[in-house]
Formats: C-alpha cells, sequence, structure tokens
C-alpha cells in the first residue's frame, strides 16, 4: 500500500476533518446512536450514501479532466447547506496541506474553496495514486472521522470502536470498487434525509463541539 494512500486517510494529516464529526453529534444528541449498535448503523447508513458519492466524486477527480463541473455535480449531490459549508471546509483545508505535501500543478486546476471529495481526488493524483486509491480513500474517510467522533462523545471503548470499523472493511471495499465502474456513467448520486435533516439541526446549535 502507497505511504501517500496512508497520509490521505490519516486522521493526524491536519486538514480540519477532525473538527467535524460527519453527522454524529446530532445523532447522539437525537438518540439516533447511543452505543455500538447504533453506531454500526449510523455509520453503515452514511458510508452507502454521502460516502459512496464522495469516492466517485473522488475517483473522477483523480482521474482529471474537468474539475469545476465535478464541483458542481458535488454541489447538487448535497442538498443540506450545512453539509455543503462543511464540505468545502474541509476541502480548503486539503488544499492547504496538500499543495505543502504534494507540489504540483494540478491544484491550480481547482475552484475555490472545493468540495472535500474532489479535493481528495487532486490530492491523490499529485501524491501518483490511482482513482482506486482515491475511491478508498474516500470510502474509508466517510466512516473513519464519524467513528472518532462518537468514541470522544461517548466516551466509547477504542478497542470496540476500531474492531466495529475494520469489520466494515468489506462494505468499504465495495463501495469504492462500485465508485469506479461508474467511469463512464453518471456519478453516484445516494443521499439520505435524516443526515441533512441532522445537519441543518446541528447547525443551529449553539453548544456543538465539532463543526458538523
Amino acid at each position: 500500500m502507497s505511504a501517500a494512500l496512508l497520509t490521505l486517510a490519516d486522521s493526524r494529516l491536519p486538514a480540519g476533518g477532525h473538527t467535524h464529526s460527519g453527522g454524529v453529534e446530532q445523532a447522539i444528541a437525537a438518540g439516533v446512536v447511543s452505543g455500538p449498535a447504533s453506531l454500526a448503523g449510523f455509520l453503515l447508513r452514511r458510508l452507502t450514501t454521502s460516502g459512496r458519492v464522495a469516492a466517485g466524486l473522488a475517483a473522477a477527480a483523480c482521474r482529471g479532466g474537468d474539475l469545476a463541473g465535478l464541483d458542481a455535480e458535488a454541489d447538487a449531490r448535497t442538498p443540506s447547506p450545512a453539509l455543503r459549508a462543511a464540505s468545502r471546509q474541509q476541502g480548503r483545508g486539503l488544499v492547504r496541506v496538500g499543495r505543502r505535501a504534494w507540489p504540483s500543478p494540478l491544484w491550480d486546476a481547482l475552484p475555490a474553496a472545493p468540495h472535500h471529495p474532489v479535493a481528495l481526488g487532486v490530492a491523490a493524483a499529485a501524491g501518483g495514486l490511482t482513482p482506486s486509491d482515491a475511491a478508498a480513500a474516500a470510502a474509508y474517510l466517510s466512516v473513519s472521522g464519524p467513528a472518532t467522533a462518537a468514541q470522544r462523545l461517548l466516551a466509547m471503548d477504542p478497542l470496540t470502536v476500531a474492531a466495529l470499523t475494520a469489520r466494515l472493511a468489506p462494505e468499504i471495499d465495495a463501495v469504492a470498487g462500485g465508485s469506479l465502474r461508474g467511469a463512464d456513467g453518471p456519478l453516484p448520486a445516494d443521499t439520505d434525509p435524516l443526515l441533512d435533516l441532522l445537519a441543518e439541526v446541528h447547525a443551529a446549535r449553539k453548544d456543538r463541539f465539532f463543526a458538523s
């Protein structure tokens, strides 16, 4: 496995992902997530909707082409204004660190404050990775961030959360692989109204720990 791929998927990469909970903070507040079993369901739900979309966009951006068009496609696939803002915040953070980690003229083709999956695809290409790698990183990040946030918010056993995330490996691989089959077809457009609603409620709170 490439070191660049490991770096992209590492929560220690200072791109701002640690300040976002991927919706799990509000899911906990709403009683949707309360322990390992419900967290596993939440992560799978997120993986197969927004995670699948992110994987498809990242793979497409890694291939090159019209990045501004892909950014617009990401906007169209993110109905929640709160989620759009969170994605662009993370995208901006990734561009900032990515330009220093993997200098490349590819960064110049991105629009200002791009959506995170589009920036992730460019980071993968700049790091010499493949669209498959970009899709895998996007799919993994769609569950690893919320899992870590839930561990902190619920004071869960880190071993339990790590095992739970590891057991999602077949589903993560399937989502990443499925996004590649659409190389010559439409991008994934899966959505989850509950995740959109949770994001909007979360954005209106004054007592939140995470940005999203």
